[in-house]
C-alpha cells in the first residue's frame, strides 16, 4: 500500500480506504488504486487485517452432506449474501454424525472464523457444542435442521404445515390409505411432519394406522426395508408421504421392483421439490418446496448482522413458508 500511495501521490490511508470502496474517496482515485492493485498483483494480507479489525472475513458452514442438492442451493444463498461483503465461506460436512459435527465446529473456532451457520446432523440432540462457539465470541445461526430450544437464531421451513397440506392434497384426490416415511426421531422436523400428517387425517376422520408410519435413518438400505414393510401389509398404502425426494426415489425403486406402477398402483408426495425430479418419467405427484436458497440467504443475513454488531444482536426465529407443488399426471 505504501508503494501504491507513493506512485499515486496520495496517503496510505487513502489507498486503504479506496481498497474498501469507502464513500469518502472519489471515484477517480478509487479506480486508479484498483487499477494499480491489479497491475502490481496486490493481495490483502489476512493476518494484518485480522490484527487491525479483529476479524478474518471467513465464516464456517456445517452441513449434513454436500452431495444433496438441497444443501448446495442453501450454500448458494449463503455465498450470494456474504461474498459481496468480502467474506469467504468454509464448508464442512458432518455426514449426519454428531461427533463429526462437534469436531467441525471446534476446528472452525480454532481457525478463527467470524461466525458459523449449521444444519445439524440427524444424531445431534444437544446444543452444548454450539454454546462453546458462543463462549469464544463466534455467533452461530441454525437453519433447516434446527434445535428450537437452543438459544441460537434459527431459520427453518414450516414442516408441519407442509405435511398437513400434502395429506389434504392426497385425500382430496381420493386416497385414504396414506403412509408416512418420516425421518430420524432425533430431528425436531420429524415430529412436526408427523403432527401435520396426523392432524390432516383426524380432521377428515380417517383413522391413524400406526403400521403406516415408519421412521428411516436416511440411509438407502433402511428406506428399502421400511418400504417393503409397508408393501407387505394386508392393506398396503395407496400413497406415501416421504421425508424428502431422495427417500421417495429409493422407495419408488422398491415399488417398481415389486411390479407396481408409480402414480397408478401407488403414488408419492415428498419434501424438497428438487430439480432432478423433472427428469423422472413418473415423478412424485406433488412435492413440498422448502426454498433452501432463501433459507441459506436469511441465515447468512442474520449472521452478518450478529458479526457486525454483536452487542445488539438478539435471537431471531424465522419461518420460511413452504409451498405444495402439484405434478398430477
Amino acid at each position: 500500500m505504501k508503494e501504491i500511495a507513493k506512485r499515486l501521490g496520495v496517503s496510505v490511508t487513502t489507498v486503504s480506504r479506496a481498497l474498501q470502496n469507502h464513500p469518502r474517496i472519489g471515484l477517480r482515485t478509487r479506480e486508479q488504486v484498483h487499477a494499480l492493485v491489479q497491475q502490481m498483483g496486490y493481495v490483502p494480507n489476512s493476518t494484518a487485517i485480522y490484527l487491525k479489525k479483529k476479524c478474518t472475513f471467513n465464516i464456517g458452514v456445517v452441513l449434513p452432506f454436500l452431495t444433496e442438492q438441497f444443501f448446495s442451493l442453501a450454500i448458494s444463498g449463503i455465498e450470494d449474501t456474504t461474498t459481496p461483503l468480502g467474506y469467504s465461506v468454509l464448508v464442512v460436512q458432518s455426514r449426519n454424525n454428531f461427533e463429526r459435527e462437534r469436531a467441525a465446529i471446534t476446528s472452525l473456532i480454532k481457525h478463527g472464523v467470524d461466525g458459523i451457520i449449521v444444519s445439524v446432523a440427524s444424531e445431534t440432540q444437544t446444543y452444548l457444542h454450539l454454546d462453546e462457539a458462543q463462549k469464544h465470541g463466534v455467533p452461530v445461526v441454525l437453519f433447516d435442521r434446527v434445535i428450537k430450544r437452543a438459544p441460537n437464531s434459527c431459520v427453518y421451513s414450516d414442516i408441519m404445515v407442509g405435511a398437513y397440506e400434502a395429506i389434504e392434497f392426497l385425500i382430496a384426490n381420493g386416497w385414504s390409505r396414506i403412509a408416512l416415511l418420516n425421518g430420524p426421531n432425533t430431528l425436531q422436523a420429524t415430529e412436526e411432519r408427523l403432527n401435520g400428517y396426523v392432524k390432516a387425517l383426524q380432521e377428515h376422520r380417517i383413522p391413524v394406522n400406526i403400521h403406516y408410519i415408519k421412521s428411516v435413518n436416511l440411509l438407502r438400505e433402511d428406506t428399502i426395508r421400511k418400504t417393503n414393510e409397508l408393501l407387505n401389509l394386508p392393506e398396503p398404502p395407496q400413497a406415501i408421504l416421504a421425508f424428502h425426494d431422495y427417500v421417495a426415489l429409493d422407495a419408488m425403486q422398491v415399488c417398481k421392483e415389486r411390479g407396481l406402477h408409480i402414480n397408478k398402483d401407488i403414488c408419492f408426495v415428498s419434501f424438497s421439490n428438487l430439480s432432478f425430479c423433472a427428469y423422472l418419467d413418473h415423478p412424485p405427484i406433488a412435492s413440498i418446496e422448502q426454498f433452501p436458497y432463501e433459507m441459506g440467504q436469511k441465515a447468512a443475513q442474520i449472521l452478518m448482522a450478529a458479526i457486525a454488531d454483536p452487542d445488539t444482536a438478539t435471537r431471531q426465529e424465522v419461518v420460511i413458508k413452504s409451498k405444495l407443488i402439484q405434478r398430477l399426471e
